[in-house]
This record gives structure tokens, sequence and C-alpha cells, in this order.
């Protein structure tokens, strides 16, 4: 793949773009990566991220299939030519790899590369990672590398971009972590003076009944029914709290595992319903997506529980063409969904529709009096 100057800015041009449509970190990592390989035709394309203890927070690749990264094995320390290009922040050209003084070798499962090119992405002084690739796939000159000086004037570009995208995609998520953050700080404020209060008038209503158990025994029996009534007013409080914050490990974990956890967790909660939750065929979905389905799910739940008097609550998460559908069944008293302005479920419907546009999904709502609730949504996957 030769680039002239019209083909060459094409390219570089087309790769800025698919960088710009992402905020996600691990979403523009990826497009780097995929980019960068388009970009100067070559078989394979990684980009590592350091971390502080010489190894790599995050490092993505293409041109390797899953089973032959899980073969590969743990993730590479920064030795060699990749702590060459994380220290000195110099690009590396060279014609066979394999050669170099700095070369270490690799797994027995790692595929063979021989000519390799390699660019730090710098924000200033800091570098943000290391992009490299191998096996340029056009014809190569005789006993020289298959990356062309040209390459690596296209590759320099693409990573001055690149380190654009990652600070503004670091910055994005920063501004959401302290947004989580706030949000976490205000739910605990307001949960922590709603369940003060109930567990006070708790106390002194136990306390009284107690006082009257022998002198008054019908008092008593209103006074601990109270006492029932506060109990269960106070771990509504604490379900709502479960569901409404938004579990750390979505990043981590990914949307299927952090559902079952919190599933699992308002389960174990509050005795008045079973919730169960099945997933299938579901692959990883861009992470605004992810976050989405979570969201959507945690406000059907919190209206199953809190509102419906359900005995049951299924969960469900599937595969929907390259997309998934999320599915929440409850069997209480449901409720018309044309009613106007039902009191808290309205909204709470239209901030679930919203989340579901927002990232180019649709919702469904099947409800009647009597009938129970399912909701639905779907979104097209990335």
């Amino acid at each position: 793949m030769t680039h002239g100057p019209r083909s060459g800015l094409t390219a570089v041009s087309t790769a800025l773009l698919a960088m710009s449509r992402h905020l996600e970190v691990r979403d523009v990592l990826k497009t780097i990566v995929v980019s960068a390989r388009e970009l100067l035709d070559a078989e394979y394309a990684a980009l590592g991220v350091p971390d502080d203890h010489g190894g790599f927070a995050q490092f993505v690749v293409d041109g390797v299939s899953d089973d032959q990264w899980k073969a590969i094995g743990p993730l590479p320390r920064q030795h060699g030519i990749l702590a060459a290009m994380l220290k000195e922040a110099t690009p590396q050209r060279l014609a066979d790899v394999r050669l170099d003084h700095r070369f270490e070798g690799w797994p027995d499962a790692h595929p063979d590369m021989s000519d390799f090119i390699g660019m730090p992405v710098a924000d200033g002084d800091e570098i943000l990672g290391a992009l490299f690739l191998a096996n340029k796939r056009c014809p190569k000159p005789a006993g020289g590398c298959g990356f062309t000086a040209e390459d690596e004037e296209l590759l320099s570009v693409l990573a001055q971009h690149a380190a654009i995208a990652l600070t503004n995609a670091r910055l994005y998520e920063r501004s959401r972590e302290l947004t989580i953050a706030g949000e976490r700080a205000r739910l605990a404020h307001e949960l922590h003076d709603a369940v003060s209060q109930k567990l006070f008038s708790l106390r002194l209503t136990a306390q009284a009944a107690a006082a009257l158990v022998d002198r008054d025994p019908a008092r008593a029996k209103g006074e601990l029914h109270q006492v029932a009534r506060l109990a269960a007013e106070a771990a509504d409080e604490l379900r709502a709290a479960v569901v409404e914050l938004r579990p750390a490990g979505l990043d981590e974990d990914g949307l299927v595992a952090t559902l079952r956890t919190q599933v699992k967790v308002l389960d174990r909660a509050q005795s008045a319903a079973r919730v169960t939750f099945a997933a299938q065929g579901v692959k990883a979905l861009p992470a605004a997506q992810e976050e989405a389905l979570l969201r959507v799910a945690q406000e059907a739940l919190h209206n199953a529980l809190r509102h419906s008097g359900a005995r049951t609550v299924d969960v469900s998460l599937t595969r929907r063409g390259h997309g998934a559908a999320l599915r929440v069944t409850d069997d209480g008293q449901g409720f018309d969904p044309s009613a106007v302005r039902r009191a808290g479920r309205h909204l709470g419907l239209v901030s679930m529709r919203d989340r579901a546009n927002g990232v180019g999904g649709g919702l469904t709502v099947d409800s009647a009096p009597g009938k129970g609730t399912t909701i639905e949504m779907e979104v097209p996957g990335g």
C-alpha cells in the first residue's frame, strides 16, 4: 500500500474523524490501534499505556485473535524496544526487530514479527503510551525496512492527534468520575439523613413498646406494628441507595458481571421479592451503551421493588444482532403507561427513554393495572 499525497491525507483524515467520535478511553485506544494498522497496512498493531510499576495499565492489540491473545499470556512488561520508546520518546523503525540488540524475545504463542515501527504518544513531556506496528503487508524493498519514511511521518501525525484524543477522553472520564463522586456524596448524605431519622424513630418506638408490654399490652402491640413499618421504610431507603449508586466495577468487570452482582445484592437486601438474573450470548458493548443499560436496569429495579409490590422480578440480558436487549419483568400491580404524570413513575420512564435514545437504542413498556410490568431496552451495539 503506497500513499500518495491525497490518499495519505484522506487516510489520516478518516483516522482522525474515527478517533474524535469516542469519549471513552478504551474506545479511543482501540480506534487509534485499528486506524494505525489500516493507515500503514500492517499485519499487527498495538498500543500500550504504561503504569507506574514497570508494566502496562492498558494494552490494546489489533490483528491478533482473542484465542491468540489468551495463548500469549500475561501483558508484556516495559522492556526492550517498548521501554526505549517510553523512556526516550523517540520513534523506532527497524528492518527486523529480531536482530535489534534490545530484542528480548516473546512468548511461544506470539506471532512472528520482522519489520517494525514504533511511535511514542506524548502530551508535552508526558508519555501517554507507545504505538507500534509490525509486518507491513506490501512487498519489502531488498535489504530494507518494509515501513518507509512516509509511514513514519503519517504515524507521527496520527500519534500527535491520538495524544489529543486520549487526553480528552481521560478528561471526560475524570469529569464523569467527579460527577459520580458528587452524586454518591449527595445520595450518601440523603441516605444518612433519611435512615438516621427512621432508625431514631424505630429506637424510640421499640423503647415505648417495651415499657408498655406489662401495663398496656394492646398499646404495646400497636407500637410493635409501628416498629415493623419503620423497619420496612428504612430497608426501602437502603435498597434505593443500592439501586441508584453506579457500581465501580462496571469498567473492570463489564455489564453482565456488574448486573449479576447487583441483582444478587438486591435479592439479599430485601425479603419482599425474589430477584433473578440471566444472560445469554452478550458481548462487550461500547462503554456508553453499557452504562445506559445499567442505569435503565437500576431504574426499572427501583420501580419494581419500591412501588409495584412484586413477589418476583426477573432481569435478563440477551444478544440482539450486534447489540443487546435488556428486559426487566415483575409480577406486581402494574400501571397504565399512558396515564399522565403518574407520581414518580412518569419521570422514571422519561429518564429511561432519554438514556435509551441517547445511545441509539429504544425502550418499550408493557404494563396494565394488575398485570405486572415489562420494561425492555434494546441497543444496536458498536
